[in-house]
């Protein structure tokens, strides 16, 4: 009788539900997948949520690969030395690999204030409690965004765009990521729609009070609603755990994104710092990551080694409302190019990002192993990186084209 090899997926985002696809393409091994809500969240689309354009869930039977047992509960501690799983709910569940997939959320703000009176929005529950906020409140009601970067931007344009008068607060450069052009597309964009763009040295809030935020100029905004988008943490359960973490609490790996404590663990997406250089928090990081975590449990089970990480990205898209957008296009190794595409054109690329990682998930979903995303090369970057890390080579700076 063959014995079949348990995984456990531990979180149901982009990483997660990637990686436990494309386990399943081998008959001889059991994959589970524990989340705490019964449905997967479209993160990219929090702040249509927000703005009421999009309910942000999918169904999981849409993108979840029928071999795959779903449990809905939540991972109190992680017994590495007995691969063991402790629930919420009381259980436990036992495992011979285990990916560490638990995303990203909000982190603590560390401002006076800003946890009683601002609203997070980088989880669906938050996103969820601030929507009746802002339908409560008057049209004319002052909305401040704290933040400027994807999220930040987004939200505020989609608000602005539905009437509401809207001020996003820096703390510094409007983008960070894009390159000085789009950033300059995002800011017209913005101004069309009556948005408020504070930036600068002196834009960092310092306070956040029921019906204001200070900044750290002296100057004081009225805000009714404040919305806070600046900053993302990753749960504790792997620093809980015992388990070797970096600064953030992202799970510390080698470059076959294992874990440098436990060979039975991996780590995929915002939760992983592989060799203490973790990649860009993003969807577009996450599912390749997903499904190298993968392979990387696959060839462990056949007493291979495992390839290496060598990612590639395409750049970075911002919603500007409904009608409007901006890809971003970047080396392949994340720094922005000076290229882009804006308006119209822009707002049908990001959705056609949005539905094409639904599509990624259930197309590995319907036919596991066919994601290939993972392997394009994302170039010598990398390398240079790890080998200046280690002291071997001085990192040349980067510069945008």
């Amino acid at each position: 009788m063959t014995r079949h090899t348990e995984v456990v997926v531990i979180g149901g985002g982009y990483a997660g539900v990637m990686a436990a696809n494309r386990l399943t393409q081998r008959d001889d091994v059991t994959v589970t997948l524990i989340n705490p809500r019964p449905a997967f969240v479209e993160r990219i689309r929090l702040h249509q949520l927000v703005g009421g354009s999009h309910e942000a869930v999918v169904d999981y039977r849409k993108v979840l690969a029928e071999g795959v047992e779903l449990v809905v509960d939540t991972v109190t501690r992680i017994d590495a030395a007995g691969r063991s799983l402790a629930l919420a709910t009381g259980g436990t569940v036992g495992y011979d690999y285990l990916v560490y997939a638990v995303g990203s959320g909000s982190a603590d703000p560390g401002v006076p204030g800003a946890a009683e009176f601002a609203h997070p929005i980088a989880a669906l529950e938050e996103a969820q409690r601030l929507r009746p906020v802002l339908e409560a409140a008057p049209a004319t009601a002052a909305v401040t965004v704290v933040g400027a970067g994807p999220t930040g931007i987004e939200t505020a344009a989609e608000l602005a765009e539905a009437g509401r008068a809207v001020t996003l607060v820096c703390g510094g450069v409007l983008g960070p990521y894009l390159h000085a052009r789009g950033r300059r597309s995002v800011a017209e964009r913005l101004a069309k729609l009556g948005v408020t763009v504070l930036d600068g040295p002196e834009t960092k809030v310092t306070a956040v009070t029921r019906d204001a935020v200070r900044l750290g100029g002296g100057r004081e905004l009225p805000s009714e609603v404040t919305i806070w988008t600046a900053g993302f943490g990753v749960p504790d359960l792997a620093a809980r755990s015992g388990l070797s973490t970096d600064a953030l609490g992202r799970l510390l790996t080698d470059e076959t994104l294992t874990s440098v404590d436990d060979a039975r663990i991996v780590a995929a997406g915002d939760s992983a710092a592989p060799s203490d250089l973790p990649l860009r928090m993003s969807c577009q990081a996450a599912m390749p990551l997903g499904a190298r975590a993968a392979d990387t449990v696959l060839s462990r089970i056949d007493g291979e080694r495992p390839s290496t990480l060598n990612q590639a990205f395409a750049g970075q898209c911002i919603s500007l409302g409904r009608r409007a957008g901006i890809f971003q296009f970047a080396h392949k190794y994340d720094v922005a190019l000076w290229f882009h595409i804006a308006g119209r054109p822009g707002a049908k690329l990001k959705e056609l990002v949005c539905t094409g990682v639904i599509k990624h998930l259930a197309d590995e979903a319907g036919k596991p192993g066919s994601y290939r995303l993972h392997r394009v090369s994302g170039g010598a970057k990398r390398q240079e990186l790890l080998r200046a890390k280690r002291g071997e080579v001085p990192a040349t700076a980067d510069r945008a084209a």
